[in-house]
């Protein structure tokens, strides 16, 4: 503190520290003044007045500096550079302004804070840019302890200053504001002046052009003319405007205060009462000195305050410009008045928003003769208003003396209508006159307005129904009543007549495609029957299946299965033409039928049939192709009656559906065996498990280099016990239709893992996956809960699949497939030269194993391209570095083939039948080159 005082009084002139001190307070009262007069408005003009007081207070404190540092004696001759000294001065401008607007936009402690911070920051960043331009022969050293007080310094006395200078509403209030920003800049000017410390260097001319002591004093007297000058005037239109503001306040006071008969007063901005008339004194019970800064919720009842009217009704009239409503109202002494409030927004002659003016009239009177009104006229509005007819009232002299709401809702009458003492005709033009007849409606216009406005003597008890298309359907009951007048009811059944068609065309079409149902198709062809047999021309009937639609359901989800049908009704509906007819059975099952007279006239139909699923469905990116099954039946000679028409037509589809590459089929006399055969065998099926029908077999597996026994594959069977044995090619295909295969393949699972953990060494149990079941959906977490139930090491376990399976959707198949042999599970390719066999699938995936077919073995004796596709294979697979099992080996000639090529395995008869259980004993057989041993190795596995 005694270096401070040190430094003012041996280095500073105390003239110059005066005049810095005069400029200093005029431009910080002037920016108080600025910043106050701006708390009155908002927008743009608020925005100006913050900006001049930025401008005002900024230049100040510059000027203050300098002029304080044309006081200071350095000892040497000065001089100051000019970008950095008008740096300082736009420093200070910019970051006083902001400060401002941060103080009047957020008037809060943390806003304040902040503002504080920016505000004190700028004078000191002023500060130091302009210590930085002064140039003279010495080096200034700073001392950091005095540089940190100066900042905090001019930050402390900032806050309270702000806090004063946009909240405070007296004078003193202004006074001390501008006092303490004084304060806060001349602190940070001398405690920073303090630390100073300059070391002598020579003087450094090649700095540009330097502004002199005097130059400087120029520059400073006229800025600080400037600024005096623009104070004044900027002062002085503030105070006009408030005088103005005042007078206008002074007139309206005057206006308002002599209004006795209801409550008119001043809201501000906040909603806040800031004036109170007599009328609102006598209304309310409040004095003006009470009431002053009350909030406008005061007013409001404890359950309107609850459910938030008093805000809505301020955001209205904010939004709109004026708010009306009635409600009740509380006075002072906690009475309650029934009250109608007008609140309108008040701008000034800029258009910026001031507040709001209220008036309140007391309407209790008028509310009890409403109520006493409404209660006389209660049972009637009651009585009428509740009924779900329309009623009109006519009297002897045929004018109408009492109508309902009702009836103006079903006619759409406007409600500034007047509709009692109109005659009936009238009435009946009236009600017209927003009706249209559509073409085809039951009655025109004309006998519409008769039946309306017909004489009281016609008027009966039986309902009319007046109809115009299905736009309104009306009953219309007429009454006669004593005296000659009558009553006439009418009737708005259009919804009832929807919903009764609704239905009828619900109970005949599909609800998702919109195509007819099942039962609609049936009445269909029972007609078409009839005129064919009376006009002696033909009928197909064709029965559509999709392929595979499950899977779309299960990895697109049921949405894009549900559009996808959308999409394929729709373009089979725009394929028909006249005579022909589609229609959805359920689910994927479609059906469809024409009248033809010849085979070309079929055909074609066919062909547009096909055609509707040749082009992708779904989005573009996202594509797929939907494939379908196609059965023709055709009358009469594939059957002469509705039922064995569409029975036949399904025949054939299955016979489609059954035959790969096949999608149309016609029907032939021979299907209905087989047909018969197949439900036969898919019944049984279903009861084959429960009945312990079906066992598994082990064919032992061998490894040809060392002739040791590497594992066993689990082959299903099936002993009926009325057929006998049914071979797994007759009965899987028919398992995968039903979806029986899922049962049944967990169930082989279960029992073939349980079987490999009674083997008493690591022998690996093979079991082959059906395709179907690679769309369960939940596959790996099965296969997974299995190992976990049995025990068995997932390395002792190998799927088998063929890359037909894989082909449907390969991209799911190989995902699945990568999360089973993520478990440690082998995979391996069945039949591979057979069906879709590619190199892209071995790339594809790291399958474990590749089977080689036995249909390659069985005729490799005798055909050169099966032993070339032999030898291909197991060179491919030892390229991959894949082993290759060889299935179907029954001599020893296969064998030495297998073993020349390097098979690295080998299953067949020639190494044993299949059999039951090997957990009883299990042996290791070596398999040497000689065929004596060989045969002894066969016998002994």
């Amino acid at each position: 503190m005694f270096d401070v005082l040190l430094c003012i009084h041996d280095q500073h002139n105390e003239w110059f520290v005066l005049l810095a001190a005069v400029i200093c307070i005029i431009s910080t009262m002037s920016a108080v003044q600025l910043i106050r007069h701006a708390r009155h408005l908002s927008g743009k003009a608020a925005a100006r007045w913050i900006t001049g007081a930025g401008l005002a207070i900024g230049f100040g404190i510059w000027a203050t500096h300098f002029v304080a540092m044309l006081g200071y004696d350095p000892g040497v001759i000065a001089g100051y550079q000019i970008p950095a000294t008008a740096l300082s001065l736009i420093v200070a401008i910019a970051m006083t302004t902001m400060s401002f607007a941060i103080a009047m936009a957020r008037p809060n402690v943390s806003g304040l804070a902040v503002a504080s911070l920016l505000g004190g920051g700028g004078i000191a960043a002023m500060h130091y840019l302009g210590m930085s331009a002064l140039e003279l022969p010495a080096q200034i050293h700073w001392r950091s302890g005095y540089v940190i007080a100066s900042f905090i310094a001019v930050v402390m006395p900032t806050y309270p200053a702000l806090v004063l200078a946009v909240r405070g509403r007296t004078v003193r209030g202004g006074v001390a504001a501008g006092v303490l920003l004084t304060l806060s800049v001349v602190l940070l000017h001398f405690i920073g002046m303090t630390a100073v410390e300059l070391v002598p260097t020579p003087l450094d001319l090649r700095t540009g052009v330097l502004l002199s002591r005097d130059s400087m004093a120029t520059m400073i007297t006229a800025g600080s003319l400037c600024l005096l000058t623009t104070c004044i005037a900027v002062l002085a239109m503030a105070r006009r405007a408030r005088l103005t503001l005042h007078a206008t306040e002074r007139d309206m006071s005057i206006l308002v205060k002599g209004i006795t008969d209801c409550a008119i007063y001043m809201l501000d901005r906040d909603g806040k009462v800031a004036n109170w008339n007599a009328g609102a004194q006598r209304l309310k019970g409040y004095a003006a000195s009470e009431v002053i800064g009350m909030p406008l919720q005061r007013f409001y009842t404890p359950e309107d305050r609850a459910e938030g009217l008093p805000e809505r009704a301020m955001t209205t009239a904010m939004r709109t410009g004026k708010y009306s409503g009635e409600g009740w109202r509380m006075r002072r002494d906690g009475t309650r008045f029934w009250a109608h409030v007008t609140i309108e927004k008040i701008a000034d002659e800029h258009g910026e928003h001031i507040g709001f003016a209220k008036i309140t009239r007391d309407m209790d009177r008028f509310k009890e003769d409403a109520d006493r009104l409404k209660e006389m006229t209660g049972h009637l509005d009651a009585a009428l208003g509740n009924m779900h007819q329309g009623l009109c009232l006519f009297g002897a002299d045929k004018r109408l003396l009492l109508v309902n709401a009702r009836f103006t809702e079903i006619w759409k009458i406007d409600f500034d209508v007047h509709l009692p003492g109109m005659t009936i005709e009238q009435v009946a033009r009236t009600a017209l006159n927003g009706v249209t007849c559509p073409a085809g409606a039951q009655r025109p216009i004309e006998e519409m307005r008769r039946l309306f406005a017909r004489p009281a003597a016609d008027a009966g008890s039986t309902p009319e129904i007046l109809e115009f298309g299905d736009t309104l359907v009306v009953s219309m009951v007429s009454r006669a009543m004593p005296g000659g007048g009558w009553v006439t009811t009418f009737e708005d059944i259009t919804e009832r007549r929807r919903s009764d068609a609704k239905i009828a065309h619900m109970a005949m079409h599909d609800s998702l495609t919109g195509l007819p149902n099942r039962s609609s198709f049936a009445h269909w062809i029972d007609a078409e029957l009839e005129q064919a047999r009376h006009f002696g021309h033909q009928l197909t009937s064709v029965m559509i299946d999709l392929d595979r639609f499950k899977e779309i359901n299960d990895t697109r989800g049921h949405g894009a299965g549900d559009a996808a049908l959308q999409h394929l009704s729709k373009r089979l509906l725009d394929v028909l033409t006249e005579g022909e007819v589609v229609a959805r059975l359920g689910g994927d099952e479609f059906a469809a039928a024409k009248r033809f007279k010849d085979k070309a006239e079929l055909a074609g139909f066919l062909g547009r049939l096909e055609n509707c699923f040749a082009t992708p469905f779904g989005p573009e990116d996202n594509s797929f192709y939907l494939g379908a099954s196609i059965g023709v039946a055709v009358f009469p000679q594939d059957g002469d009656q509705r039922e064995q028409l569409l029975n036949n037509a399904d025949l054939a589809m299955y016979r489609a559906k059954a035959n790969v590459g096949e999608r149309l089929a016609y029907y032939e006399p021979e299907m209905d065996e087989t047909a018969r055969a197949r439900r036969q065998i898919a019944n049984d099926l279903r009861h084959a498990l429960d009945r312990n029908e079906l066992t598994l077999v082990y064919q032992p597996q061998h490894g040809l280099a060392t002739g040791e026994m590497t594992g066993y594959e689990a082959l299903l069977r099936w002993e009926h016990p009325t057929r006998g044995f049914i071979a797994p090619d007759d009965f899987i295909p028919i398992a995968e239709e039903t979806g029986e295969i899922f049962r049944i393949g967990e169930w082989v699972l279960r029992e073939a893992c349980t079987e490999a953990m009674a083997w008493a060494n690591d022998l690996k149990i093979a079991v082959n996956l059906s395709a179907v079941q690679l769309s369960q959906s939940d596959l790996v977490q099965v296969v997974h809960g299995i190992l976990i139930e049995t025990g068995l090491s997932p390395r002792r376990l190998e799927l088998e699949i063929t890359e037909t399976a894989i082909i449907g959707d390969k991209l799911r198949a190989l995902h699945l497939l990568r999360q089973i042999k993520a478990l440690g599970i082998s995979i391996a390719m069945d039949d591979f030269g057979t069906g879709y066999s590619s190199l892209d699938t071995l790339h594809s995936f790291p399958f474990d194993k590749i089977k080689i077919d036995k249909s390659f073995l069985l005729r490799s004796q005798t055909s050169s391209q099966a032993r070339a596709i032999i030898k291909a294979v197991l060179a491919l697979g030892q390229s991959l570095n894949v082993p290759v099992l060889a299935e179907g080996v029954e001599t020893l000639d296969q064998v030495a083939l297998l073993k020349e090529q390097g098979c690295d395995e080998a299953q067949g008869y020639y190494f044993g039948r299949p059999g039951a259980s090997p957990s009883l004993s299990i042996g290791h057989v070596v398999i040497t080159g000689s065929a004596d041993e060989l045969l002894r190795a066969a016998s002994a596995a």
